[in-house]
Formats: structure tokens, C-alpha cells, sequence
């Protein structure tokens, strides 16, 4: 369906004469499409979707007053989305609101053990040997403000997440069982996943930094720069696994020429101070504001295109994400503002600091091997790289078409990744 869209915008924009003025959008706005799309590790995506907008007296076009999003999905791979995300700087004078709530059903989600290169991957291997089963619910309610009129600011938030893990379900989804378990079963049973995580949990972080941010727009920045220092932590008083992560983020936009930008991020993340942090929180990746349902890797259509879903898990991750984007074509249709766009793009990320795994010590060779863990090579480096097509609604409302190729096969093939939003 997004291709037929996509079809059907191309070729009225040639009969209807080519680039138009761009008008300014006020009072409510809407995009609203059938949720079809695919994504290489989750397959194809049904559903709906839909985001309102309200832009006031449109004085700030394209930034918006009110922004609600709701989506009803499910890949064919076993993901369900159940989103509603609202996002406001008018609903708290002079502080951005941001409340997300969001249940992700997932049947397999990936599973590839830790430390990406000190985890072997076969892929002869049946897809469920490589996946688990998980049920997360999350609440996300972030506050940001600025200091005065200046550039520099503040953030702040509280995320609840409820874990459901188990194996996959295998007489449910009508599949043959892995002899010996999936790789997630031997991790239970090896103790490298310790018994009180096996099965999830619950966690309520709390979170405070700073940003700065000189964007002269969000969904589409041509200049300026976003940055963020943040600590997030899991406090002992709320949770059973007290923890604390901090994140560096670095964002940057250049505008080359009139809707040609080149944009960069790089992304520290890393555990501070002592604390155990449970296997399934590892993924998770810091954000004050998700530009889809989740945020986690490295590896998939958020982080590193290319690279399997999940397939790079440690302690500590740097990881960098460089974009040459342009706007080739912009028209009207309908009283509706719209433009086509292309990017091309190179990710690449490390891990710095490797997961700590409970129990390796005890396992003797032959078991090592059994399980495809070896030596932890803190040089290597996970990239890939690839292009896009972005069809733009309002300035908002983005549907976004990326194809990575990883540069190295033990880490991934490539993938394509029909979602909304750039990536940054």
C-alpha cells in the first residue's frame, strides 16, 4: 500500500506542474495511512496508523503545537505494536511534554547472544534458534525546557517497563523444536542468563540531563546541532536490579545547499558506577524521544542498518549513524504539502566494554563451543551502509524507505526498512 502511494504522489506531482510553493499549514493537521510496510527482521507489517497534528496559527510551521500518534500493527514475523504517543510544548508553557504508551507483543524476537563478535552466528541455524519470546509494556513520560532563551537546556523523565520473557512458543506458531533448545534455552541452562532474569521483570528508571539544541526544525534539519548528556538509573528503592547507564549524543546537521543536508550522530552509552543491569535492559538504548516503538540494538533498522537485529549487545557501545540527505522534489496535492527525498547513509558501531556473562568460567571448552562463544575482540567494528527514499507529508508525517548491506556477513546480509521518521 505505501508503494502504491508512493506511485500515485510521483505521478500526480507531474501532472499537477512540478516543485509548488509550500503553504503554511494552521489549525489541525493528519497523516493516516494502512500500516503496510516490511522490515527485513520483522517481515511485513498490517495494521494502522495515525498521527494528528495541530499547528495553531501556524506562526512555527512545521513545528507543531500538539502532536497525537496512534498505531495498531503486526508483522508477520510475530511483532505487535500498540502504540499512543502524545507530544507537546504547549501543553506545559515553555516545556516539551512527551508521554508515550506503547505494549509490543514480539513471538521471536532475536536472540544472539552477547559481546557480538565473542558470540558466533551459523546461519544454517533455524530462525527460532536464534529468538526468544517477548512481552513488553512500557510507559515513557519525558519533560525537556531551556534555560532562559538560550540554546542549552534540560531534560528529564520516568520509564516503567513490565518484561515477559520465555522460549518460543513452538507447538503455538506450528514449528519443528531446535534439538537441545533454542540459543536462548542453553543461555538459561548454562547459567550465562542467571534464573531471576530469565523470565523478565520490571524496571522504573529515572532520568536528568542536559541538551543543547540549535535545530532550525525537527523532522527535517538543515543546520544546527542536537546534543545530549544524560544519566539514567534504576534506583535500588524501585527496583530489584539497581542500576545506572549514561549517554552522550551528538547530533549535527549541515545544510550544503538549498534542501541538501549532511547529518551525523554518534552515540555513547555505557553502565557507571556498580550494579547488575539484566540481559533484556542491555539492548535498551537511552532517548528523550523515539522516533519509533522502540529503541534498541545494535544492529537493525534504528542503529545499524544492515546488521541483524540485536546482533551487537555489550556493556558499553559507541556507534555513529552518517546521512547525505536532499529534497529532490516538492509539490502540493489536496491542499496537503508534500516532497520526495533520498538518502544515503554509512553506520558503524563498537563495542567498548563487553557484557560481564555469569557462569562462562564453569563451561569447558567443548560446551563453549556447543554455544559458539570465543574470544571477545574489542577492535572490531559492525557497519553497513546503503541509501533511502523518504516521501514527506506536512514535514511531519515521513515515510521513510532504507536498504542497508552489512559489510561483514557474520554480523548480518542487509536489510530493507519501510518505517516512518529519518532516523535522527
Amino acid at each position: 500500500m505505501k508503494w502504491m502511494l508512493i506511485t500515485a504522489l510521483t505521478a500526480f506531482s507531474v501532472v499537477a506542474g512540478g516543485q509548488s510553493a509550500e503553504k503554511v499549514k494552521t489549525g489541525v493537521g493528519f497523516g493516516a495511512l494502512p500500516a503496510v510496510s516490511f522490515d527485513s527482521d520483522l517481515g511485513f507489517q498490517y495494521g494502522a496508523i495515525v498521527n494528528l497534528y495541530h499547528y495553531g496559527d501556524g506562526s512555527g510551521y512545521p513545528r507543531y503545537d500538539h502532536s497525537l500518534y496512534m498505531e495498531w500493527s503486526r508483522y508477520t514475523k510475530g511483532t505487535g505494536i500498540n502504540r499512543l504517543m502524545y507530544d507537546s510544548e504547549k501543553l506545559i508553557r515553555g516545556i516539551r511534554t512527551t508521554v508515550d504508551v506503547t505494549y509490543l507483543t514480539d513471538q521471536m524476537l532475536n536472540f544472539y547472544g552477547f559481546n557480538g563478535s565473542q558470540s558466533g552466528f551459523d546461519d544454517r541455524a533455524t530462525r527460532s534458534y536464534y529468538s526468544l519470546e517477548r512481552n513488553m509494556f512500557r510507559i515513557k513520560a519525558d519533560l525537556q525546557g531551556n534555560f532562559g532563551a538560550s540554546a542549552l537546556g534540560w531534560v528529564g523523565g520516568y520509564t516503567f517497563y513490565d518484561f515477559a520473557i520465555a522460549s518460543v512458543d513452538y507447538a503455538k506458531l506450528e514449528l519443528q523444536p531446535d534439538a537441545g533448545g533454542s540459543l536462548y534455552d542453553r543461555y538459561v541452562a548454562g547459567g550465562l542468563i542467571p534464573a531471576q532474569d530469565a523470565n523478565g521483570g520490571k524496571l522504573s528508571y529515572l532520568k536528568l540531563g542536559l541538551k543543547f539544541d540549535t535545530r532550525d526544525q525537527r523532522a527535517f534539519p538543515s543546520r544546527g546541532m542536537w546534543t545530549e548528556a544524560v544519566i539514567q538509573t534504576a534506583p535500588s528503592f524501585m527496583n530489584e536490579s539497581p542500576h545506572t547507564k549514561f549517554a552522550l549524543i551528538q547530533r549535527q546537521y549541515f545544510s550544503l545547499m538549498k534542501d541538501m543536508v549532511l547529518a551525523y550522530r554518534l552515540d555513547y552509552q555505557a553502565t557507571v558506577g556498580k550494579g547488575e543491569v539484566p540481559f533484556y535492559a542491555q539492548p535498551l538504548l537511552i532517548t528523550s524521544f523515539l522516533t519509533a516503538a522502540s529503541n534498541q540494538g545494535l544492529g537493525g533498522a534504528k542503529t545499524l542498518r544492515g546488521i541483524l537485529r540485536n546482533r551487537v549487545v555489550g556493556d558499553a557501545v559507541l556507534f555513529g549513524n552518517f546521512e547525505f540527505r536532499y529534497k529532490f522534489f516538492k509539490f502540493n496535492l489536496l491542499n496537503q504539502n508534500f516532497y520526495l527525498g533520498t538518502n544515503v547513509f554509512f553506520d558503524a558501531g563498537m563495542i567498548l566494554e563487553p557484557m560481564e556473562l555469569p557462569g562462562i568460567d564453569a563451561l569447558s571448552v567443548q560446551e563453549k563451543t556447543m554455544l559458539s562463544i570465543g574470544e571477545f575482540d574489542r577492535n572490531q567494528i559492525y557497519s553497513g551502509a546503503g541509501l533511502g527514499l523518504k516521501i514527506g507529508w506536512n514535514e511531519n508525517f515521513i515515510i521513510s524507505v532504507d536498504h542497508g548491506r552489512s559489510l561483514n556477513r557474520q554480523y548480518g546480509k542487509g536489510g530493507t526498512y519501510i518505517s516512518l521518521n529519518y532516523l535522527f
